[in-house]
């Protein structure tokens, strides 16, 4: 189960966690810097599902089906 963690990473590259993180093993984790003034939320959903959804886009099945939306060659 995935789930998100609120951090602040200091000018030095220290990561200061804004909440108490307990776990049963070593875990991976990806860390994703957002630019000061913006929403977090703003566009996150889509940048994380990105890979996810690249899988069904790039199908043949998807072009063919979009292919009417095409500027001809």
């Amino acid at each position: 189960m995935s789930r998100k963690i609120d951090a602040v990473i200091e000018a030095d590259g220290r990561v200061r966690l804004l909440e108490e993180v307990k776990l049963d093993s070593p875990r991976r984790a990806i860390l994703l810097i957002l630019d000061d003034g913006l929403d977090e939320t703003e566009g996150l959903a889509a940048l994380l599902s990105e890979g996810a959804l690249a899988e069904d886009w790039n199908r043949p099945e998807e072009e063919a089906a979009w292919s009417h939306l095409q500027p001809e060659p």
